[in-house]
């Protein structure tokens, strides 16, 4: 592909990524499924600029708006801007890239030309800019963050706007964590062991997983670390009845099937629910790859669902990971930080605790209720856990020292009652974990 169709291709991405609810990851996969035109360094060249220009937003939309020439911060300004400041473009690159030709963007306009000139020589950043443009959040959050991070804010939020590892999980019904590395190291893929989860592979670079035995065989599936250590939190068992509450494409169910094998087969019952019957059903690959169609799916109504009533006070480990504002994940979808608002936050907030009245409903006295967030505002997580608490004095937050030490081993990386992991602190992406025990 020619210079310029890369941009265009750019410009086109940023596009279908602002219209679609979808990750980047997703939609980028899906336009170069169509064009097999593309090359493996067009797709490398393409994907990084877009993912650049996401995680640059704030800024790039600063110097837009600075420039006093009314243009909507679109993707095309977007990408302008981008290759001026980022990328260094000349003048004389922007008449062959946007020159017209097949495939290639449309010339400039006299606004945009004006746009390539006003930031031509500039800096990315700038001393005028405050903290939540610098740092790429959005401004409504600077309270919370700040409450929460104080002095650290910067180093935390500039972890949150790296490009995250690739972690796998390594699926203990099938093999061991040694086995995987070496079924990976057979196929030439860099990886090691992770710092802080027992199963997980950190790989190195770029790989094409699927072309590999290790994964094609079901040994490893994809999973952030953090994701591992909060599933392996649960502490299911063999013999266990267990129910992943909001089980979504299945990645914490089967951690769970893991942790209840026994000889190859889950020994119990594990349950995945769901709303979502489209996200029921693509986890089938996952668990047929895994040896895990043991698991039990169902997709449940959003309110009212009789299945709950059915099965109440019957379960030893119910996980409880809520839909939440993904500020935990924004390593991975830095797009997402600008898809919700405050209104957005109080709406979630209530689903949020909807769905921890349901589920506790589950837990058996003695059983445990894990509540998860791959958020990091306290909003969505110390101060619903308050809430819970109070409102279900039934349960009782068990100290996660003590739970990490039966179900990780040794002590938890950050200290305090409920476990916070972050890019920053811990390398992973940011999750909230507490982990309550039903006492009557």
């Amino acid at each position: 592909m020619t210079p310029g169709a890369r941009v265009q291709a750019t410009v086109d991405l940023l596009e279908a990524i602002a219209a679609e609810n979808q990750p980047p990851d997703q939609v980028i996969d899906g336009y170069f499924r169509t064009r097999r035109y593309a090359g493996s360094g067009d797709r490398r060249d393409i994907s990084t600029r877009v993912y650049d220009i996401l995680r640059r937003s704030a800024k790039l939309d600063w110097w837009i708006e600075r420039t006093g020439l009314g243009m909507e911060p679109d993707a095309r300004p977007r990408t302008i801007a981008h290759l001026t400041l980022q990328e260094r473009a000349q003048p004389d690159d922007f008449s062959m890239m946007f020159s017209g030709a097949k495939h290639c963007p449309s010339a400039l306009s006299a606004n945009e030309v004006a746009l390539a000139e006003a930031l031509y020589g500039r800096p990315m950043l700038n001393r005028d800019m405050p903290d939540h443009v610098r740092l790429e959040y959005p401004e409504w959050m600077d309270r919370s963050f700040r409450a929460l991070w104080g002095d650290n804010l910067g180093r935390e939020m500039s972890a949150l706007n790296q490009p995250a590892p690739l972690d796998l999980r390594v699926n203990t019904i099938k093999t061991t964590p040694e086995e995987a590395l070496a079924r990976l190291r057979e196929d030439y893929v860099t990886c090691e062991p992770t710092p802080l989860s027992p199963i997980g592979i950190r790989v190195e670079g770029k790989v094409r997983l699927g072309g590999t035995r290790a994964f094609k065989d079901g040994l490893v599936d994809v999973q952030d670390e953090g994701s591992q250590l909060v599933a392996l939190l649960t502490g299911a068992r063999p013999g266990h009845r267990v129910v992943d509450f909001c089980a979504g494409a299945g990645g914490k169910t089967l951690a769970i099937a893991a942790q209840m094998s026994d000889a190859g087969k889950i020994a119990g019952q594990l349950f995945a629910l769901d709303i979502s019957k489209f996200r029921m059903d693509r986890m089938v690959p996952r668990l047929k790859r895994a040896g895990a169609m043991a698991v039990k799916r169902r997709v449940i109504s959003a309110v009212d669902e009789p299945w709950i009533d059915e099965n109440a006070g019957a379960m030893d480990r119910v996980l409880c990971d809520v839909p939440c504002t993904g500020t935990g994940s924004w390593r991975r979808n830095p797009d997402a930080r600008w898809r919700f608002t405050p209104e957005d936050l109080a709406e979630i907030r209530q689903t949020q605790q909807r769905i921890l009245k349901d589920a506790a409903k589950l837990v058996k006295p003695g059983g445990r209720l894990i509540y998860v967030t791959c958020s990091l505002l306290q909003e969505e997580n110390e101060q619903q856990l308050a809430w819970f608490i109070e409102n279900d004095p039934r349960f009782e937050a068990l100290s996660i020292e003590d739970v990490w030490s039966k179900t990780v081993g040794g002590p938890p990386p950050p200290p305090g009652p409920s476990l916070r992991l972050s890019p920053a602190s811990t390398g992973t992406d940011g999750f909230f974990c507490a982990v309550l025990e039903r006492q009557n």
